[in-house]
Formats: C-alpha cells, sequence, structure tokens
C-alpha cells in the first residue's frame, strides 16, 4: 500500500499542485560557441591592400609623359651623340633616355668647371659655327633679336626642355616679350639633381648663346616647382651672387641620392 502510494505521488500525470518544485538558480545563461571566424570580404582586403600600398608624398608626384615625334627624336639622339663624343662615353641608349644618359656620365666622371667644359664643347659640336655667325651678323642686340630667340626657343626646342611659353619683362625701362617660361623643365624633371641642372644646362648654355649668338641671357630655375625662365637681354649674377648656387639637392636626387648642398660643386 505504501508503495502504490510512493508511485502516484511520483507519477508524471500528477497535478501540477502537487508536484514537487524544481530549485531554479539566478546564474546566466552562457553560450558554448566561444568565436567565429569568418573570411574577411572583398571590399575590407581591397581597402586593406589600399592602406598598405601608400607611398610617400614625393613618390606620388605625376611624371610627364612625352610622345616625341620624328624632329624631336633626331634633333634628341643629335645632341646625344654630340654630348658622348665630348665626354668620350658612349651609351647604347636612344632618345631622351639616351641624352639623360651621356648627361649623368659627363656628370660622374668630371669636376663642375669641366661640365660646363664638356657641354659647351658639345654644342659647339652640335651647331655649325658658320650657321651662328650668320644669326649673330643679321641679328645684332635688339629688342627684336631677344624676342625673336624666345619665341624661336619655344617653338623649336621644346623637346628639350618641355612645354614653354613667351611671356613679358621690363628691360631698360621698356616692356619686351624676351622671356621664356619653361612650365616644368624636363631635364630638371628627369635628373632631380641641382647640380646636373646648373652646371651642365644653366651655366654652359648662357655661355654658349651669349658667345655665339652675341645676346646675354640669364636661366632662373625654380627648384620648388621645377619650372625655370630664360630672360634673353639680361646678364646672369655670379656664381657666388647666383641664388641657384645656394639651393640644397632634390630631395629624390637621381645623382648623389642626398640630399644636400653638395650637388653644385
Amino acid at each position: 500500500m505504501e508503495a502504490k502510494l510512493l508511485h502516484q505521488s511520483l507519477s508524471p500525470f500528477m497535478p501540477t499542485r502537487h508536484r514537487p518544485r524544481c530549485r531554479r538558480t539566478n546564474k546566466p545563461l552562457r553560450s558554448p560557441v566561444l568565436a567565429v571566424l569568418t573570411r574577411p570580404t572583398k571590399k575590407i582586403v581591397e581597402i586593406a591592400e589600399k592602406t598598405t600600398t601608400t607611398t610617400r608624398p614625393e613618390e606620388d608626384a605625376i611624371v610627364t609623359k612625352y610622345e616625341d615625334n620624328w624632329f624631336d627624336l633626331m634633333a634628341t639622339n643629335h645632341l646625344s651623340r654630340s654630348v658622348q663624343a665630348a665626354i668620350g662615353i658612349r651609351n647604347k641608349k636612344s632618345g631622351y633616355e639616351g641624352l639623360v644618359e651621356a648627361a649623368s656620365a659627363a656628370y660622374r666622371s668630371f669636376n663642375p668647371t669641366e661640365q660646363r667644359d664638356v657641354v659647351i664643347s658639345a654644342l659647339d659640336r652640335a651647331f655649325p659655327k658658320p650657321i651662328l655667325n650668320m644669326i649673330r651678323t643679321l641679328l645684332p642686340r635688339s629688342k627684336f633679336t631677344r624676342e625673336y630667340f624666345a619665341a624661336f626657343t619655344t617653338v623649336f626646342f621644346s623637346w628639350l626642355v618641355g612645354k614653354c611659353e613667351v611671356r613679358e619683362s621690363e628691360l631698360d625701362g621698356r616692356r619686351e616679350k624676351n622671356v621664356v617660361h619653361i612650365k616644368k623643365c624636363r631635364f630638371l624633371e628627369e635628373t632631380n639633381c641641382v647640380g646636373m641642372c646648373l652646371n651642365l644646362c644653366k651655366m654652359p648654355c648662357q655661355t654658349f648663346i651669349k658667345d655665339s649668338l652675341g645676346v646675354p641671357v640669364n636661366m632662373v630655375p625654380n627648384f620648388d616647382d621645377i619650372s625655370c625662365q630664360m630672360v634673353f637681354g639680361q646678364d646672369p649674377p655670379a656664381i657666388s651672387d647666383d641664388p641657384a648656387f645656394k639651393q640644397p639637392c632634390i630631395k629624390l636626387c637621381k645623382a648623389k641620392q642626398k640630399h644636400s648642398a653638395t650637388c653644385t660643386n
């Protein structure tokens, strides 16, 4: 009888009010899943790749691309061969790349004074003296001559210096269109070297133009935006007074690979 009563007390069909209540605890429920690893989405991967490939501001500078025509290539190769003959060092490159290679070889092989001399020698080879003497005779110093040389430079020498235009300046109290403004010098952009600009371009060209054509010219490079101005009829300052020779080299100098003031000497 007692066993039957005990069995009924534990029966699942026992009324709810008679069932024994289970003691509940206040412990928080915890999920058995600790972490889930998922594959990153394509968009996140692309953002990560862009972040890791960020470059310095100097390296993001846009390099000008030139499409040289047949005249540009012919003139460039002619000047390049003249420079190579003057320095006695040959290279197998063609076009503007060959010209820059020849100029770089001259920069590495000679001191600043010798660099200017070999460039003047190369220009003498490139431009026949009889023609230069004839131009000097037909075009004596005058406003017309200065403006003519400025216009001639923008038309026939953009292959060497890059895109340029004629601008005005005041000379002897008069306004003249005697300035060639080079927006972005091709030679300086290719070399990124102040020393090569000054000793292989500015100084020898100033001397050559004055001695061969009889017209002084002052070349004023701007190393901040790599522009330049050629002022026909203006005598250049002495090296000791020229601000260009107090300029440290560009940070991305391709010649000496360092940012210092020793590129010019």
